[in-house]
């Protein structure tokens, strides 16, 4: 019982199985007094969630031990699993069936021995005289003396002779229920010789000289590779250990009716392969589910262990955050899901949030890309009636060039909502982070080109005749070119150090954002920031040109365009460092500034000229381009915009003779 104890240790440890009490029964309950067996109840009361107990001894310490259980009123706190010792044993479960109801044991596999009873019953002393034990055991069964038998210290008391007429019979024969084993032993080592004697003597009958006499550890050889089938119809073979084969039947103790135990048989183990009818096992009347013998209960979905010190079976429950998954090598220890990430139903994998940007069928990107969309339509009709109108003076006086490169820069202002508002990848994050500063310097280049031009003309008109240099259609172009190629090679700079990416970003722990990673930094201002430089200088030119004829009032409407656009900026700046965590918002806000400053742009600077062109062509004409010599003697000068005249007045001089 101590070796399969410890044996049994080592094995419940494997499947981390703990013992919460080991205790070790008196060897003969005749002289343990009652006590002994109190205090082992005691004991294990004192692991009141610890209720399965194993028990590896004799029926009688079982026995006193089921008593003590009763003495202890500790009936039905426990459910025992026995060993052969006391399985199945009257001496236990007489008188204590309340404390042994629900026990599973087991008891070895014996098949009855074919033909060994009849056989037996067969036998008497007559034609069983090669038995020399056969008479003391017919006296024993019959209780007399046969006739002329010697006398033994059993047959002495008996007075009877035996008749000559006694017979074996099932009635009055009880046969031993492990006969079988008797029978495979005896097989075992028959087989054992008869194989040895095959391959050491061959053909010769009786022993031999090689086998006389026999050696032992040879024929333990034979006798650990014997493999037949038995008198009972079972296979037998030693295993590797040297045991016979493990054939065990579960047995069962239980409450068939009120009041009525019997020990059921509900399973077996033959070689290594469990059966077991669970529907058959009734740990208490009434109540078929099997108790629990656990010192804490499992921990639930997300929680993790906090083991009490000294004891391996028994722990705290402590919850896992929101963000994190039990540890699957460690059951004590919870994990932080990675950024964008959450926790599984089960809190054993992080799965993947959604991912979060400004999709183009969000409200947010509706509203945009409709404004983007109202403003392409404007711009391009202003264009189809800009080049319906090439050749007349308004659209000259205009500086037909640079109109249309700011007429370009406007429609990709307006393009960009669209990139703006796709779903973020390298290409459209290169796209975006390029766009975003050319479409702005493209417009704000021209306009730049535009107000110091007439800067130029009225501070060179008042010291001088003389016509100031570049001012021709052709410098123009080459002066706004070179300003558009600052930002591009502002562009192409900032993407060598710093290539665009899509990224995913985590302003929360609940946010999986997926946009560009100029957006995460806010590092599009370097994009806007030269294109803000051309804003402030514009403004100022228009400022410095605001007192100019009436009929040269384009500068009024760039300046009116600045000033715009200048709050415009000044609001949206706030607007999309404060916007960091929601880049819908953010993106959307982008979108709706740059579309409102070309809108701007467009109304301020085209629909004056859209009025004319459409509404007063008669004012479409070279003379209402001239300003009046009212206006002239006030200002000491007069200059045109027009970039195909450029009509310069000395204040002395003739105020309508233009130089070309």
């Amino acid at each position: 019982n101590f070796q399969a104890f410890e044996e049994l240790e080592v094995l419940l440890a494997k499947f981390n199985i703990c013992i919460a009490v080991k205790e070790k029964l008196v060897k003969d309950s005749g002289v343990a007094q009652g006590t002994v067996y109190d205090n082992i109840v005691f004991k294990l009361q004192t692991k009141p969630r610890a209720r399965g107990v194993i028990v590896f001894g004799s029926d009688q310490e079982v026995g006193a031990l089921m008593r003590a259980v009763g003495r202890r009123n500790a009936t039905g706190s426990f459910s025992w699993i026995g060993s052969d010792g006391w399985s199945a044993r009257e001496i236990v479960s007489h008188g204590n069936e309340a404390q042994v109801e629900g026990t599973l044991s087991v008891q070895p596999q014996a098949n009855p021995v074919r033909g060994f009873q009849e056989y037996f019953l067969a036998l008497n002393v007559e034609n069983n005289k090669r038995n020399p034990w056969f008479v003391e055991f017919w006296e024993d069964q019959f209780r007399c003396k046969y006739p002329n038998s010697p006398v033994t210290p059993y047959n002495h008391k008996y007075r009877t002779v035996c008749p000559k007429d006694l017979r074996l019979t099932k009635d009055n024969t009880i046969f031993e229920d492990q006969l079988q084993f008797v029978s495979d032993a005896v097989m075992a080592l028959a087989d054992a010789l008869l194989r040895m004697h095959r391959d050491v003597c061959g053909p010769t009958s009786g022993i031999c000289q090689r086998m006389n006499p026999t050696n032992g550890p040879e024929l333990l050889r034979y006798l650990r590779t014997v493999n037949f089938e038995g008198l009972s119809g079972d296979k037998f073979h030693f295993d590797s250990n040297g045991d016979g084969p493990a054939r065990y039947n579960i047995i069962h103790f239980k409450q068939v009716t009120r009041g009525n135990f019997k020990w059921v048989t509900v399973g077996e183990y033959v070689e290594g392969e469990l059966t077991l009818n669970m529907s058959e096992v009734q740990f208490q009347i009434g109540n078929p589910r099997p108790p629990e013998s656990i010192c804490s209960l499992p921990c639930l979905k997300g929680q993790a262990k906090r083991y009490v010190e000294g004891e391996k079976c028994c722990w705290n429950c402590f919850n896992c955050s929101q963000y994190q998954i039990l540890a699957a090598d460690d059951d004590t220890q919870c994990l932080n899901c990675p950024g964008g990430t959450k926790p599984d139903s089960s809190r054993q994998t992080c799965l993947p949030l959604p991912e979060v940007y400004l999709r183009v069928g969000s409200g947010w990107a509706i509203g945009a890309m409709s404004l983007s969309l109202a403003g392409i339509l404007v711009t391009l009709f202003v264009v189809a009636v800009f080049a319906r109108h090439n050749n007349t003076p308004i659209v000259k006086a205009a500086g037909r060039e640079l109109s249309y490169v700011l007429l370009s820069g406007l429609l990709l202002c307006y393009l960009l909502t669209f990139v703006l508002v796709m779903r973020p990848t390298d290409v459209v994050c290169a796209l975006q982070r390029f766009g975003a500063g050319f479409c702005f310097t493209v417009v704000y280049a021209a306009l730049f080109t535009k107000t110091n031009r007439i800067a130029r003309i009225f501070k060179a008109g008042k010291r001088t005749a003389k016509r100031p240099s570049f001012i021709s259609p052709k410098s123009q172009l080459i002066i706004c070119t070179f300003l558009i190629c600052i930002q591009v090679v502002i562009n192409v700079v900032w993407m060598v150090v710093s290539p665009p990416r899509a990224v995913y970003h985590y302003p929360t722990r609940g946010d999986n954002l997926l946009v560009c990673s100029s957006n995460v930094d806010a590092s599009y201002m370097i994009a806007f920031a030269y294109p803000i430089l051309l804003i402030v200088v514009c403004t100022i030119y228009a400022v410095l040109t605001r007192n100019i004829p009436e009929a040269f009032n384009e500068s009024k409407h760039i300046g009116f365009t600045m000033y715009t656009t200048c709050v415009i900026w000044l609001a949206f700046v706030p607007l999309y460092f404060a916007t960091g965590n929601h880049m819908p918002l953010r993106i959307t806000s982008m979108s709706v500034t740059i579309s409102l400053s070309a809108s701007v742009t467009v109304f301020c600077l085209f629909s004056p000229k859209m009025y004319i062109i459409l509404l007063r062509p008669d004012r479409n004409v070279r003379q209402s381009m001239m300003p009046s010599r009212k206006s002239a003697l006030r200002t000491g000068t007069t200059a045109s915009v027009m970039v195909g005249a450029v009509p310069i007045a000395h204040p002395m001089g003739n105020t309508n003779k233009y130089l070309q």
